[in-house]
């Protein structure tokens, strides 16, 4: 990720601050954070449509409908993060350190 990244994350997160229904406290944090099991289930639904697991629908998705899907996830987990942190690249980037080298053998 680059710095434009960032940018147009900080630019979803003002426009939902703008545009999204008024809420009281931290529900919008609450919201966005339960954001992510919605597109979650998007995910889900598209893999089972890969997969043909529901025998009503048969194939419905593709495996590009799965990486769509895998992307608005991360998208929706970055805006959530960018409305709860106030650094929320370097939460992400120490925390990228922190997994890749717990990872590395010893």
């Amino acid at each position: 990720m680059d710095d434009s990244t960032w940018d147009r994350v900080q630019w979803l997160r003002g426009w939902l601050d703008e545009n999204a229904a008024p809420v009281a406290d931290d529900s919008a944090k609450l919201l966005r954070v339960l954001k992510i099991g919605e597109e979650f289930g998007e995910v889900a639904e598209a893999l089972h449509g890969v997969m043909g697991a529901n025998p009503r629908k048969g194939a419905s998705h593709t495996w590009d409908d799965v990486t769509t899907e895998l992307c608005d996830v991360a998208v929706t987990v970055l805006v959530a993060l960018a409305s709860c942190a106030d650094d929320p690249a370097r939460l992400l980037d120490e925390r990228l350190d922190h997994l890749v080298r717990r990872a590395l053998p010893e």
